[in-house]
């Protein structure tokens, strides 16, 4: 058995898992890691990414260069052009990210799942009484990145960012382990909520960006800050940043989970199913 089978094997025991990413100083461990990423030095940089193939299925073939001054810069890499065909009908909302679909569908009232058996509410997540009327009974999909995954996000579709709302919070791991003992995960994490309006229909579409253990920084291409543990305000900014469809938004500066956010009328199309991987520019919904 190999090194990388046996680490594989250990990090799937469920209580070992959760007793590794989560029962350390957490925020801690985040600004530790956020330093340590960005040493540009060849020998930290080379034993750094051979330690992340270790834990991870990393493949750079897709990479626009594979030469990197550190792991951070391997990390928030940008692909080749045309790697991620953009499926361009104007009808459909498209993925803003490479992922594993997690839980989606329909929000009962204001309550949705993180996980079988594990409901929060949009209230708690977002904190804007407007926003939970609008997305009352609207369409969800939790979308996971994991950590060799590509991390920029991109616009579902034409559309106009109007807000961005950050909200301080904690930094628990975001795996389905995690997922799975922890009540209002998603409504305990730093978390930024992106407001954008569809230029074709003007309905409001919400991207949720949420931290996680090692990974709480999000750059926005239209946000001349860092949204990261060290942000403190304003909380609410306003924006006023156009996209087209596909078009690069910004990138985890490490990675985590995006949750997608559509009003009542919307659908899931049907190959967006829990546990499926969904790559950017892929259908996601169906626009109505």
């Amino acid at each position: 058995m190999t090194i990388r089978s046996l680490i594989a094997k250990a990090v799937q025991q469920e209580d070992l898992n959760f007793l590794l990413t989560n029962r350390i100083p957490r925020r801690l461990a985040t600004k530790f890691m956020g330093w340590f990423s960005q040493i540009e030095q060849p020998f930290v940089r080379d034993v750094s990414i051979a330690v992340w193939r270790l834990f991870s299925d990393l493949d750079l073939s897709e990479a626009k260069k594979t030469q990197f001054r550190s792991m951070h810069e391997c990390f928030i890499r940008e692909l080749k052009d045309g790697a991620r065909p953009i499926a361009m009908d104007p009808a459909v909302l498209v993925s803003p990210c490479d992922a594993i679909v997690g839980a989606c569908g329909t929000i009962k009232g204001t309550e949705l799942m993180q996980i079988k058996g594990f409901p929060y509410s949009l209230q708690d997540l977002l904190g804007d009484s407007d926003l939970v009327n609008l997305y009352r009974n609207g369409r969800y999909v939790t979308l996971r990145l994991t950590s060799s995954m590509y991390h920029h996000f991109h616009a579902p579709h034409d559309c106009r960012v109007e807000q961005v709302t950050y909200i301080s919070g904690d930094t628990w791991n975001v795996n389905p382990i995690a997922l799975k003992r922890v009540e209002k995960l998603f409504c305990k994490n730093e978390r930024a909520v992106i407001r954008t309006r569809l230029d074709i229909t003007g309905h409001s579409i919400a991207l949720v960006p949420v931290a996680a253990i090692l990974v709480a920084s999000i750059r926005l291409r239209f946000l001349d800050i860092l949204l990261n543990l060290g942000y403190r305000g304003p909380n609410v900014i306003a924006c006023d940043a156009s996209f087209r469809k596909g078009e690069d938004m910004g990138w985890f500066q490490h990675g985590s989970t995006i949750i997608v956010f559509a009003p009542d009328g919307f659908t899931l199309c049907e190959s967006v199913q829990e546990g499926t991987v969904i790559r950017v520019g892929q259908a996601l919904m169906q626009v109505p």
